[in-house]
């Protein structure tokens, strides 16, 4: 990834409201260490708590993680195994600590297919930081981008059966408010580590204008200089969401 001159930027830019980010290459981490796979998962959990940390001082409002995706059930029973049990050992340790550091934590996906307990969990942690007004920490848990527009299409036919609403009323905006992420601002920037360059079902429809940012650093490699270079090259984009850069340039337009 090329490097950016921050004295070359607009002093004016501002930091991205909403970040997300698909945390890629824990596995192939500790592979090229000759560690188990379970040592990478482990090392990719710190890079959270860190990258966590740095948004919430950075006054960015959302981070969203993929932490773990509908497809992610097609791995070996035993790796799915171990993710759920660190995904519970997190949530018991940090939740906690993102109450006391005034950070909300949010889930979206299709929780049903984990165990009642993580379930319980998940939802405690979400009740105990729901008026928590800095960060807001989204995690992404058996989540698709195709899931999340099928629900929405599910809950908007649910409404037109019942004649709250009409085929005249369905837009872009009512299929919004039936997201998983209705209530939150869509992403300016999007953060794929580990090499590869694809979104891999993650957010498609709230991603349509985030600024996509690949790097080839693996996710317990990704720290907060990283970070800060995905922001340095947002911050270096011209968004002009169909406008021309003349009239972005003049601010003949609000975007």
């Amino acid at each position: 990834m090329p490097t950016v001159d921050c004295n070359s930027l607009d002093a004016d830019k501002q930091n991205p409201r909403h970040i997300a980010i698909i945390m890629d290459g824990n596995g192939r981490w500790a592979q090229k260490r000759f560690m188990p796979r379970a040592i990478g998962h482990q090392a990719g959990v710190k890079t959270v708590r860190k990258i966590v940390e740095y948004c919430a001082k950075q006054k960015i409002e959302v981070l969203t993680l993929f932490a773990f995706s509908s497809e992610n059930w097609r791995r070996p029973d035993e790796e799915v195994s171990l993710l759920m049990a660190l995904f519970m050992a997190t949530l018991q340790r940090e939740i906690n600590k993102l109450h006391r550091n005034n950070i909300r934590l949010r889930f979206i996906g299709d929780r049903s297919a984990f165990p009642e307990k993580l379930q319980a969990k998940m939802a405690e942690g979400e009740a105990q930081t729901k008026d928590n007004t800095d960060l807001t920490l989204v995690v992404a848990a058996n989540y698709g981008g195709r899931w999340d527009m099928a629900q929405a299409f599910q809950k908007i036919a649910d409404k037109l059966s019942s004649g709250e609403l009409s085929k005249q009323d369905i837009n872009e905006a009512l299929i919004n408010q039936h997201l998983s992420t209705a209530d939150l601002p869509e992403p300016d920037l999007f953060i794929r580590t580990g090499g590869e360059q694809r979104v891999s079902n993650f957010l498609l429809w709230q991603l349509a204008y985030a600024e996509l940012y690949f790097t080839d650093a693996l996710w317990p490699d990704f720290d907060q200089k990283c970070l800060e270079q995905a922001i340095v090259s947002f911050k270096g984009r011209q968004r002009r969401f169909g406008h021309t850069g003349e009239q972005v340039l003049n601010k003949s337009v609000t975007i």
